[in-house]
């Protein structure tokens, strides 16, 4: 049955010297995977051979998701980004699609999500200001996980402690508060013991983390504590660290 859909390629590897299998995640149908047969041909259906990030309009074969889907047409849109603009931002997008082929499951569609990750795709190659663009692309990045993780149904339980259930906008300002992996959020200090894996947050991580809405205007040095947190997250999650992580804990 062949299907058409909107899609953006979050991953791509060679299958032959003239194919490839590549996964997409789409609008309607979720993550596929499907072989492009002929993609790296010259005169390739698919406008050269597909590449981590680009997006468009997709007509596959659906196998049902028993085997490979079949790609017959992609229909590529101007690439989303600029190379020109700093490499930071290849790294921070090529994450963000390493977390979306690792953390969803096929034909699973999610369409708020999918809209979720073009615009912030859109909104990374936007930043360019040099002094702020990598500050302002961590923020952007720190954001979408957080939604990545809530469209998914694991979202980290950010507004109380996770234990004892303890609002934690009232602890903020004099008290310490954690964030453990296991027990998937924010732990206050009373209840930290009881949690070998928790990580002590600064103030102004736990303010960040609390209040959603400070991150964008966050120091550098706080998003990237904060980007610690959910890579440790994350590793505790897939069960091993993200490859792509150290380019972006590295920066």
């Amino acid at each position: 049955m062949l299907t058409k859909d909107q899609a953006i390629c979050i991953r791509a590897i060679d299958y032959s010297e003239t194919s490839q299998i590549v996964s997409f995640f789409t609008r309607a149908t979720g993550k596929i995977d499907a072989i492009a047969k002929g993609s790296k041909r010259p005169k390739s259906p698919f406008d050269g051979p597909i590449e981590v990030l680009s997006h468009g309009n997709i007509v596959f074969v659906d196998s049902g998701g028993e085997k490979l889907a079949t790609l017959t047409e992609f229909q590529q849109q101007p690439a989303l980004i600029n190379l020109g603009n700093n490499l930071f931002v290849l790294y921070v997008c090529l994450f963000a699609a390493e977390l979306m082929n690792n953390l969803t499951d096929d034909y699973d569609p999610h369409p708020e999500l999918f809209d979720g990750f073009l615009e912030f795709l859109h909104n990374t190659n936007e930043q360019h200001s040099t002094s702020d663009q990598q500050r302002d692309n961590l923020a952007l990045l720190i954001l979408f996980q957080l939604t990545l993780l809530r469209e998914i149904g694991i979202q980290p339980i950010l507004s109380h402690c996770v234990n004892c259930k303890t609002s934690h906008e009232s602890r903020t300002m004099g008290h310490e508060i954690y964030f453990s992996s296991s027990a998937n959020g924010l732990i206050c200090r009373d209840c930290e013991p009881s949690f070998p894996d928790k990580i002590r947050l600064t103030k102004a991580t736990s303010a960040c983390l609390v209040s959603l809405k400070q991150i964008p205007g966050s120091e550098e040095k706080t998003l990237k504590e904060i980007e610690k947190v959910l890579v440790h997250h994350l590793t505790g999650l897939l069960g091993r660290t993200p490859k792509m992580a150290r380019h972006i804990l590295g920066n």
